[in-house]
């Protein structure tokens, strides 16, 4: 069967699990979030393989990247990923990576930018199944209210991004 090396890696916002299949980027989620087994069991299905904890050098790319980004040293990444997910879902994680580092958008932004207004519930919920954290930047979205709303890492993470990037100026915090 098939492998995604996967490791762990504690970041100054909460412990990550990466994953590499066939050198791209399959997982980047946050290691104790609600939805854990159901996110890893669509990525083994998806892909029909099993996680084997090893590290790569994608893996030390990633680690790196991020570092880099925590750091505000970097602003994009240039790492190469697999969704697994839905055409949907799919649809709506390309149209995350084009919001700006620095800038929020709202769940109806999102569905008004996928030219879908009522989808509104369909993003979030494909929003909230994004496995690739960070470099997919789901904790951009906010609520049309200027909220912060839910995130798989826990909204006080998403608030710290969110401060990293220099977007607290967009938000009404809680």
């Amino acid at each position: 069967m098939a492998k995604i090396f996967t490791q762990s890696f504690k970041t100054p916002y909460g412990e990550l699990l990466i994953g590499d299949f066939e050198d791209a980027l399959c997982l980047l989620d946050w290691k104790y979030r609600r939805m854990r087994l159901a996110i890893d069991r669509r990525i083994k299905t998806g892909l029909a393989a099993e996680y084997q904890e090893q590290e790569t050098a994608l893996i030390r790319k990633v680690k790196e990247q991020l570092g880099e980004y925590f750091r505000k040293e970097r602003t994009e990444f240039d790492i190469p990923l697999k969704f697994v997910g839905t055409a949907f879902q799919q649809s709506v994680w390309q149209e995350l990576i084009k919001i700006p580092y620095g800038k929020t958008e709202t769940y109806l932004g999102l569905s008004q930018k996928l030219n879908n207004e009522k989808a509104i519930r369909a993003v979030a919920s494909a929003n909230g199944a994004n496995a690739i954290s960070i470099l997919v930047p789901c904790h951009r979205i906010i609520g049309s209210d200027g909220k912060l709303v839910g995130y798989a890492g826990g909204l006080r993470a998403k608030e710290k991004l969110l401060t990293l990037e220099g977007s607290q100026k967009q938000l009404k915090l809680f």
